[in-house]
């Protein structure tokens, strides 16, 4: 937990020359002691490739945001959320009603959880997904029905729909889906929505969208009852330690979602909201951070198949790969080497994932692993 704390601030720059907050000594409390303070340094030398973070964010106009607005936060910030809903709106061709605003993605999910479990039923979700959040639906009375992807790990969108039934409450579609990396083509996935809504929600969670070429579904809200999309500034834009993410849905859903929202639209402090509408005005660092990882990536993927570990396609900024011919003991090399990894997600073929951070962490990565 420390470790996370201090990474975090590294990547906001607090403490980093040139974005002119020179001294963060200088804005402790006699009440913080030193050591706390000290704390927040790295000094570990760590490689932190387990949670899918962007490496090389915020970027700087975020940054700026936070250091520039960093006063303002003894104020409510209704009129900043506003701004940052209009900007969203735009940004996904819809209207302001279709917008919610959480804490991460990570609260509208557990939002979106506790709307589909007032009345009792199952749940369908690809088996590996991101299943971090089920747990709300697991404590809440859903049944789970976990539907195996495909033999080259794709989610099975066919398998899915025939999982349905009449007591199905939601389907969850990560897309691209985590941890494997793959995409459902677009086409293919709206025909999926398309007939799966008629029944029941469907929760489509872009995530990792930006990390590839394709288009959001995000229309298909104005003229559908039973479609959510889960949307964050945790990844391509660097802001996981600020927490904030996003829903698109009609409005009468947003509107269910927001009554179940003790503060609507107001779980996200004022300076992250400030970060992000910053964010979302730097197109050349969200192409620059596209570009970087494509690169590193590749180069990832390459080596890993130097080393007998066969790899999935990725659509992400994280790969997934076996170690079934792997030689070596793969988590004794990472904590040899003071890199904190994934896990394994598949007994058999011992599947595992790993982020793609910069490159000269992918290369001490798999100096790690020869």
């Amino acid at each position: 937990m420390e470790t996370n704390r201090r990474l975090w601030l590294k990547k906001i720059g607090i403490g980093v020359a040139g974005i002119g907050l020179t001294n963060f000594n200088s804005f402790a409390s006699p009440l913080v002691s030193e050591n706390l303070i000290n704390s927040f340094e790295d000094d570990t030398n760590l490689i932190f490739l387990r949670s899918n973070e962007n490496p090389y964010g915020p970027s700087p106009l975020a940054r700026k945001a936070f250091v520039d607005n960093a006063n303002i936060s003894n104020r409510y910030n209704w009129d900043v959320a506003t701004q940052l809903i209009s900007d969203l709106a735009k940004k996904n061709s819809v209207k302001d009603e279709n917008i919610l605003l959480g804490a991460g993605s990570t609260e509208i999910l557990d939002l979106v959880a506790k709307f589909v479990s007032l009345d009792k039923g199952n749940y369908v979700i690809a088996d590996p997904s991101y299943d971090y959040w089920t747990v709300t639906l697991d404590n809440l009375g859903l049944t789970k029905n976990k539907v195996p992807l495909t033999t080259d790990k794709k989610i099975n969108l066919q398998a899915m729909l025939e999982a349905v039934n009449q007591n199905t409450k939601l389907v969850y579609i990560c897309n691209p889906n985590n941890p494997t990396g793959t995409i459902c083509e677009r086409e293919t996935l709206v025909e999926f929505v398309t007939k799966i809504s008629q029944n029941t929600i469907v929760l489509i969670d872009e995530g990792y969208l930006e990390f590839t070429t394709q288009q959001s579904i995000s229309n298909m809200v104005n003229d559908n009852k039973n479609i959510i999309i889960s949307k964050t500034f945790s990844k391509i834009y660097g802001l996981a330690g600020a927490r904030i993410g996003y829903a698109i849905a009609n409005k009468t859903i947003i509107d269910n979602l927001a009554n179940l929202q003790s503060n609507t639209n107001n779980s996200v402090s004022v300076v992250s909201k400030l970060a992000a509408i910053a964010s979302l005005k730097d197109d050349k660092f969200v192409s620059n951070c596209y570009l970087l990882n494509e690169n590193v990536r590749q180069y990832t993927i390459n080596e890993l198949k130097k080393l007998n570990c066969e790899c999935i396609s990725s659509n992400t900024n994280f790969i997934y790969f076996s170690l079934s011919n792997y030689n070596k003991d793969y988590f004794k090399q990472l904590e040899n080497n003071n890199i904190q990894g994934g896990r394994i997600y598949e007994e058999q073929g011992k599947w595992t994932r790993i982020t793609v951070g910069k490159m000269d962490e992918m290369k001490k990565f798999i100096k790690a692993l020869q």
